[in-house]
């Protein structure tokens, strides 16, 4: 359950919202992504009320979310990648290129997206957000289970979004260390709760909070 006063996510930022498993990130996240309705408050984009599955489909189709654990089509990669452009009416087989190109699987284009990797396939769901150009990108624990090359790979690919185009990303993450490599801001969440909130270097090495500084830290917490 979460019981959050206040956030406010900044445009062209990257907030990482951290916290242990079972905190409420990932609820929070589908919030922001407009997949639930809060059953209290107001969630607000660009100073207009909009709530879960009601908001309005052009506010919607602004978001893209790339999840933990990705569900693909039984389909070729392109054709995954292409799926976000065909619910919006676009056919612009050059986007598809260029999301393929971005993450690196030119080359398995034609083969079936389930028949991949973890890695990969984490790849895939991150170049389906991708081409459609989101002014937010929301990532759920886009590397959990990777190995190295895929998490610096990912890792990489949000840092290079970001950089060319300015688009907000919200990163939920336990890693501590990936948020302090990518974060503009960050957050911890603590049993459904929002503990502390500040800019990236004073949340990870000066926190006011004393259990802020107990996670950052490594300690246990929970």
């Amino acid at each position: 359950m979460l019981a959050i006063d206040s956030l406010t996510i900044e445009r062209g930022e990257i907030f990482a919202l951290v916290g242990p498993s079972g905190a409420g990130k990932s609820t929070l996240l589908r919030l922001l992504a407009f997949l639930e309705s809060s059953d209290q408050g107001a969630l607000e984009f660009e100073n207009n009320r909009a709530n879960g599955i009601a908001a309005p489909l052009d506010a919607r189709r602004r978001i893209a979310m790339v999840f933990q654990r990705p569900l693909l089509l039984n389909a070729s990669v392109r054709d995954n990648i292409a799926s976000g452009l065909n619910w919006r009416g676009i056919h612009d087989p050059a986007r598809i290129d260029r999301a393929l190109e971005l993450v690196g699987l030119q080359e398995f284009a034609s083969v079936n997206a389930r028949t991949l990797s973890g890695g990969e396939i984490q790849r895939v769901a991150l170049a389906r957000a991708l081409v459609i150009a989101p002014d937010v990108l929301l990532l759920d624990e886009p590397t959990a289970n990777l190995d190295p090359y895929n998490v610096s790979r990912i890792e990489k690919i949000a840092q290079d979004l970001h950089r060319a185009n300015g688009a907000t990303i919200v990163l939920v993450t336990h890693n501590v260390f990936q948020a302090k490599r990518l974060a503009t801001r960050a957050g911890l969440l603590l049993d459904g709760h929002l503990i502390e909130v500040a800019k990236a270097d004073i949340f990870f090495h000066s926190p006011r909070d004393p259990r802020t500084r107990a996670f950052v830290n490594g300690e246990m917490i929970y």
